[in-house]
């Protein structure tokens, strides 16, 4: 089933450049059904809110349902110890690597008479989307924790959540029970693009937020494409992907697990293995054969392995990471027999997984790193979601009147290369002054009429 392909070849070129071209491509038609959908619920708030999820998700909903009930706590009473425990572990790991990732802000006072420095400040408020999965059977409990902490680890004030209702109106007492681990301040019923417009804009019910991340189908993705600007987002997600790289030393039954839990998320998932050990790669595509009929979403990933997985098996492993450099993976697993030599010869890659004892899945769950990652090679440019998607960066410049008079001339000069004289002359006549400003406080005195 997996197709193995020499690498140089025709067929291999030919398999590469079918994954390669796994993009999400939205046709004018699509894009403009979702900009009206968008703009309906920038005019129409909580009417059209209603009116999509009674069409989409919930045929009974009804409006007082966007507003978070009091379900939370007794979800979180129902799921169970177990999952409880599971839940508290998973964050605390999370939140302990996103807090790694603060950085506070900084003030230099390299040059005389100048003070310049960075402002962190965390946005106001922030939403969350999180898919209830297909008829709402398969909740993504991981997207509450990983769009929630690192929001709450960077200070944001206020985290919406909002998740579409299951037929019967309700959400999965799962999701609400990882909401209130995650620090959720409010939950609204309401998914799809509808749900996205009215996280851009605000309703009448639900509030206006600065950042918007979290998976989604690909009329959600495309209605975050469409409101970026309006607010921020995380990234514009394709369909997932795993590229194994693995030597002789590799389980062919541990590889084929991973590349099939990847391929189970879509039909358009891609699954790759780069091997320079022929054996390898048909042991692998054996024991994938072997255990797809295991899986409950099996013919998902029968399509996906069929029409975006294939087997390269290069010259040397050197050539098998010219391929996965090529590819830009979201993720990488190293089933290598000392993958740490080779870890500095990966260049692009979302996250990358060291040894056979660590499959992609711990990242996706508890390891702790987020798992909102770059896909269809968007990684040569792009990086995980992180507490930085949630901060502002504002400088701060301050200049004495000598180190202005100082750089004056230097200023002038750059401002009239660019025709902008009034730049210019908002320099000029302050160097051209002789009567020096009094500072602000002995102002302020003057005017106050002193002690």
């Amino acid at each position: 089933m997996l197709a193995i392909h020499a690498h140089p070849s025709r067929s291999a070129e030919a398999a590469l450049r079918r994954i390669e071209g796994r993009r999400l491509l939205f046709s004018p038609r699509e894009t403009e059904r979702i900009r009206r959908i968008l703009e309906e619920v920038r005019a129409r708030g909580d009417a059209a809110l209603v009116a999509y999820t009674r069409r989409y998700d919930a045929p009974r909903f009804s409006r007082r349902r966007l507003v978070p009930s009091a379900e939370e706590e007794a979800a979180s009473r129902g799921v169970g110890r177990a999952f409880r425990r599971a839940l508290e572990r998973a964050a605390l790991h999370i939140e302990a690597f996103h807090r790694r990732q603060l950085r506070p802000g900084f003030v230099l006072a390299e040059r005389p008479g100048t003070l310049l420095g960075q402002l962190v400040r965390p946005v106001e408020r922030a939403g969350v989307y999180v898919p209830g999965g297909p008829g709402g059977t398969t909740p993504l409990i991981s997207s509450v924790l990983m769009g929630a902490i690192p929001a709450r680890t960077a200070g944001v004030g206020e985290i919406v959540m909002v998740s579409p209702p299951r037929a019967d109106g309700s959400i999965d007492p799962r999701l609400l029970a990882a909401a209130r681990a995650a620090g959720v301040s409010r939950v609204f019923k309401v998914g799809g693009p509808w749900a996205i417009g009215a996280l851009a804009w605000g309703t009448e019910t639900i509030p206006r937020v600065d950042v918007i991340v979290g998976p989604g189908n690909l009329y959600v993705t495309l209605a975050k494409r469409l409101v970026a600007g309006t607010v921020g987002i995380d990234l514009v997600a394709g369909p997932s992907e795993l590229v194994v790289a693995a030597d002789g030393s590799a389980d062919p039954g541990f590889v084929a697990a991973d590349l099939l839990a990847q391929a189970e998320h879509d039909p358009m998932a891609s699954v790759v293995l780069l091997t320079d050990r022929p054996a390898l790669a048909r042991a692998v595509a054996a024991a994938m054969e072997a255990q797809l009929p295991r899986l409950g979403r099996e013919a998902i990933a029968r399509r996906a392995v069929r029409d975006y997985g294939a087997a390269f098996v290069a010259a040397s492993l050197e050539a098998a990471f010219d391929l996965a450099d090529r590819l830009a993976p979201e993720h990488l697993e190293l089933h290598l027999e000392d993958p740490w030599a080779w870890l500095p010869r990966v260049r692009h890659a979302g996250a990358v997984f060291l040894g056979p004892w660590t499959p992609e899945a711990a990242g996706d769950y508890l390891a702790g790193p987020n798992h909102v990652l770059p896909t269809v090679g968007t990684a040569r440019f792009a990086s995980a979601l992180s507490v930085d998607h949630f901060l502002k960066k504002m400088s701060v410049i301050h200049y004495t009147e000598a180190a202005l008079r100082r750089e004056a001339a230097d200023i002038v000069r750059l401002a009239e290369a660019e025709g902008l004289e009034g730049h210019a002359q908002s320099v000029r006549r302050r160097v051209a002054r002789r009567r020096p400003l009094r500072p602000a406080s002995a102002r302020g005195k003057r005017a106050g009429g002193g002690d």
